[in-house]
């Protein structure tokens, strides 16, 4: 029995099913979840190669990437990971979408003319309605309970098929082959009316909680009655559980719903507090968890087993896909055209086979081509690697020789400020040689305080006993000025105090 794989893409919530059919029952072999932003990008032969190497990816084959497409890769990379182990090549994929890439449309309409004719008056009611063309090819339709009708339909790129198609790519192949495309809300329907016995009276409300959003779908005994829009709430944003109930309140109003005999949880949240919250919004109906007794899960770890909840809608999708291939229901197929397109192994006419000999011709030649070109690039990355490697000696010994010119260019610079140094050092020298050998001859002058003051100036302060010694002084000092003289007493003698300043710059020539 070939293998399916079940892809679920609601936002940036991604959920992969695989599963398969043996004897009776549905096989559960493997369930993931990502939080994945789609590719927008087509794989190449470069991205191709890239693997994951251990537990860490690999990336050395990426030579040109924007960030958006290596963030698309790695989401990319992430699911391959996951199914690692499963023959995808022989695999069958089914998509299961819902809103904004499924759109619903009710029709009450009688369906007396011949299909064509009905499937004509739907395509007409969605036109005018909401001022959309759409191809009869895409759309499907499903009875009411109350006996009109729902249509489905695509609109646009379907960014999950996008997805599949690059981990295709991301694996060397040109697709993988897509059976069919599933509406999330009637699978579930179908899967819950299907698995739970209601009373033929019965309005019974099936809530699946998200990630991010929340589906409300409503039955009648076991027919579908209404859909309601898709709430913005989720587990991760959800803060109160009173938020659901005045959606459900106001999407029973629109759907011509009284009361609630019914209502079954399931999703990312199905714990016991809200079943007793629901117990006590509604106390008049029977709330429970979705069963998925009827499976078999023994190939699952005690972690998935626990979480099969979350995986509500690729289960229930796999149920309505087996089910209609047994043809034990008639379900609904939103296969695009484009893709079936893709699919086809010659996607011409039969009047073309007789170019397959040429086609084939083509193709040896072109492959012959691409190997002669490749080896060619590849002499040419071994030479270009070389050259880089002579490059990057050349620069280092560039910087080198930058380094010495700006040495030798400073030179100078440093030699003047040497010189500089040197002849104010002498000058001080001469000038304090003065000082000192004056007062090592006259005891009765010293000096309290001497500093450099400007335009070379040096002011000198101190004390006498006499003032012809502070005359002597002013003479021995070359252009020295005493600026100020004063009688102070100093304990028990009289004393003056002077302030005097002489040029340094005169003792310039003593210093040469």
């Amino acid at each position: 029995m070939k293998q399916l794989i079940f892809t679920y893409c609601e936002g940036n919530d991604t959920k992969i099913a695989v599963v398969q059919k043996e004897k009776d029952k549905i096989k559960i072999l493997r369930t993931a979840s990502f939080d994945v932003v789609t590719p927008a990008f087509n794989v190449d032969e470069d991205m191709a190669g890239l693997r994951f190497e251990g537990d860490e990816l690999s990336l050395e084959a990426l030579k040109k990437s924007e960030p958006a497409e290596a963030a698309g890769l790695s989401n990319v990379s992430l699911i391959n990971n996951s199914l690692k182990g499963i023959n995808l090549s022989k695999s069958r994929f089914i998509t299961v979408l819902t809103e904004p890439a499924v759109h619903y449309h009710f029709f009450e309409g009688s369906r007396k003319a011949k299909t064509g004719n009905f499937t004509q008056e739907i395509v007409e009611d969605i036109h005018q309605s909401k001022n959309v063309a759409i191809d009869q090819e895409n759309l499907a339709y499903v009875e009411l309970a109350d006996k009109s009708w729902m249509a489905v339909f695509l609109s646009g790129e379907i960014s999950c098929i996008r997805m599949i198609n690059a981990l295709a790519q991301y694996n060397g192949k040109r697709i993988y082959k897509i059976h069919a495309v599933k509406s999330a809300e009637i699978s579930l329907a179908y899967y819950v009316a299907k698995s739970k016995k209601f009373f033929p009276d019965d309005h019974s409300l099936i809530v699946y909680i998200g990630k991010e959003y929340s589906k409300l779908i409503f039955l009648r005994g076991r027919k579908l009655k209404h859909i309601g829009g898709t709430l913005d709430i989720g587990k991760i944003n959800l803060h109160t559980y009173d938020v659901y109930f005045s959606k459900i309140l106001l999407e029973m109003e629109n759907g011509g719903i009284s009361s609630l005999d019914n209502i079954i949880v399931c999703g990312e949240d199905d714990s016991e507090n809200i079943i007793l919250s629901f117990y006590g919004t509604f106390p008049e109906a029977n709330v429970s968890r979705l069963d998925f007794s009827g499976l078999d899960i023994d190939g699952l770890n005690k972690e998935a087993r626990e979480s099969l909840s979350a995986f509500s809608v690729p289960i229930a999708a796999a149920e309505d896909f087996f089910d209609e291939e047994e043809e034990l229901h008639k379900g609904i197929n939103l296969l695009p055209r484009y893709v079936r397109e893709e699919q086809r192994f010659l996607q011409f006419g039969w009047h073309s086979y007789a170019m397959l000999p040429l086609l084939f011709v083509t193709t040896f030649f072109l492959t012959q081509k691409i190997l002669q070109n490749q080896r060619e690039m590849s002499h040419i990355g071994d030479q270009i690697k070389t050259q880089q490697v002579l490059l990057r000696e050349n620069e280092d010994i560039l910087n080198r020789i930058s380094d010495l010119e700006g040495r030798i260019n400073n030179f100078g610079t440093t030699q003047a400020i040497l010189d500089s140094a040197a002849v104010g050092t002498e000058v001080w020298s001469h000038s304090l040689e003065k000082i000192a050998d004056f007062f090592a001859h006259n005891k009765n002058i010293w000096l309290t305080k001497m500093n450099l003051g400007d335009a070379g100036k040096v002011n000198l302060e101190g004390y006498a006993l006499s003032k012809n010694v502070m005359t002597d002084f002013a003479y021995k000092m070359n252009s020295a000025e005493l600026k100020k003289v004063s009688y102070e007493a100093l304990r028990d003698k009289n004393a003056y105090k002077f302030t005097m300043n002489f040029n340094l710059s005169s003792y310039q020539k003593d210093s040469e």
